[in-house]
C-alpha cells in the first residue's frame, strides 16, 4: 500500500500529526508513506525516520502546483489522507490521483467545502484535542491509538553543543515570539522570569527566536539582569537538540512549544486566543496557563482589545512562577520514580 499524508503546515500542526502517522506505520509496516508539506518545513520532516518520501510544495504558483501534481501522480497512491481540512489541502489530496481520498467529517473541517473533495469522511467528534482527532482519522487505515509516539530523530547540533560547552550549567528555554502577535507574552516578563529561575532554581535561560524575532530575544536578555542570553540563529534540528537538552520550556502556543513537548521536555505553555484543550500540552504533567475562556478574539492573529485588556497580558508573572514550580516538582517526581524502578 502507498499512502500520502497531506499536512502542509504549520510546525505545531505537523507535530500534532506525528502520532497519527506513526500509528499508521505501526498498523501497516510494509506500506510506503509519503508526506506532502510546504517547503519551509522540509527540515523538520527530514527528522522523521518513518517516512518513505517527502513531497514538497514549492510555493503558491500554478507552476508549483503542476510540478507537485506530476510528482504525486507518478507515485500512484492507494490512499491520500488530509490532516489539514482546508480546500487547498483537500484539492492537493484529490490531485494526487489516489483511489481513496480521506478527510474529516464536515463538522471538523476548518473549511467545510473541502469535504466535497473527499471520497470518505471520518467523524472525529467536537471538543477534543487535535491529537485525538488525528488518531481517529488515522483509524480508517487500521491505526490504533496506543501510546503517543513522536518519531523525531535524535540529532547532533553545533549550536546546542556550543551553548553547553560555553556554560555547562542546566538551562531553561523561553520562546517569546510567535507567528501571531496575539500569542506573544511580553518579552520583559520573560526576562524577569529568567532572573527568578536563576535565583530560585539555578537555571540559566536561553531565549529562542524565529525569523524577524531576534529583537524579542534580546529584549528578554535585557530584562533578565544577566540571567538570559539570546540564542544564536537556530535551524529546526538545532531546536530539537536544544529542547532535548533543556530542563524546561516556557512559551506561548507555538511550534517550538510543541516540539519541546514531543521530545519530552517539561513544558509550561501560555494560552490566550487558542484553546489548550484542543492545541495544548498532552502530557498530564505539563501545565497550560490559559486565558482562553475570557478571550474575545478566539483564533485571531491580532487582539481586538486595547493593550490594557489584552487577554494574554492578564497572565501575570506570579501565575507563570506558580506553574513552573508545579511543573518542576512533577518532573523531579517522575525522575525519582524512574531511578527507583531502574
Amino acid at each position: 500500500m502507498r499512502v500520502l499524508i497531506v499536512r502542509l503546515g504549520s510546525l505545531g500542526d505537523l507535530v500534532h500529526a506525528l502520532p497519527a502517522v506513526a500509528a499508521i506505520r505501526r498498523a501497516n509496516p510494509e506500506a510506503e508513506i509519503d508526506w506532502l508539506v510546504d517547503e519551509v518545513h522540509i527540515d523538520f520532516l527530514a527528522l522523521v525516520p518513518i517516512l518513505s518520501e517527502i513531497v514538497v510544495l514549492r510555493g503558491r504558483t500554478a507552476r508549483a502546483w503542476l510540478d507537485v501534481r506530476t510528482r504525486l501522480r507518478a507515485r500512484q497512491y492507494d490512499v491520500a489522507i488530509d490532516f489539514q481540512g482546508l480546500l487547498k489541502s483537500a484539492a492537493l489530496a484529490r490531485l494526487s490521483g489516489a483511489a481513496r481520498v480521506i478527510g474529516f467529517d464536515r463538522a471538523a473541517l476548518r473549511e467545510p467545502a473541502a469535504g466535497s473533495l473527499y471520497t470518505e469522511h471520518v467523524t472525529v467528534g467536537e471538543g477534543r484535542h487535535v491529537l485525538t482527532k488525528n488518531l481517529h482519522l488515522a483509524s480508517v487505515l487500521g491505526a490504533e491509538a496506543g501510546a503517543l509516539e513522536f518519531p523525531i530523530r535524535d540529532v547532533r547540533s553545533a549550536v546546542a553543543d556550543g551553548i553547553v560547552a560555553a556554560d555547562p550549567r542546566p538551562f531553561a528555554l523561553v520562546n517569546t515570539g510567535a507567528a501571531w502577535p496575539n500569542k506573544r507574552w511580553p518579552s520583559e516578563r520573560f526576562g524577569r522570569i529568567a532572573a527568578w529561575l536563576r535565583e530560585t532554581h539555578g537555571l540559566r535561560t536561553i531565549a529562542l527566536w524565529g525569523p524577524e524575532e531576534a529583537h524579542l530575544a534580546h529584549e528578554v536578555a535585557a530584562a533578565s539582569d544577566g540571567a538570559a542570553t539570546a540564542a544564536p540563529q537556530t535551524s529546526l534540528p538545532d531546536l530539537v537538540a536544544l529542547s532535548r537538552a533543556a530542563k524546561l520550556m516556557v512559551s506561548g502556543d507555538t511550534g517550538p512549544t510543541h516540539i519541546a513537548a514531543a521530545v519530552g521536555t517539561p513544558v509550561v505553555a501560555l494560552f490566550g486566543p487558542t484553546n489548550p484543550r484542543r492545541n495544548g500540552p498532552w502530557d498530564e504533567d505539563d501545565v497550560a496557563v490559559s486565558r482562553y475562556e475570557a478571550c474575545s478574539c478566539h483564533y485571531e492573529r491580532k487582539c481586538s482589545r486595547d493593550a490594557a485588556h489584552w487577554c494574554l497580558s492578564t497572565i501575570t508573572e506570579s501565575d507563570v512562577r506558580q506553574a513552573i514550580e508545579a511543573r518542576l516538582r512533577l518532573a523531579a517526581a517522575r525522575l525519582a520514580r524512574a531511578v527507583a524502578s531502574s
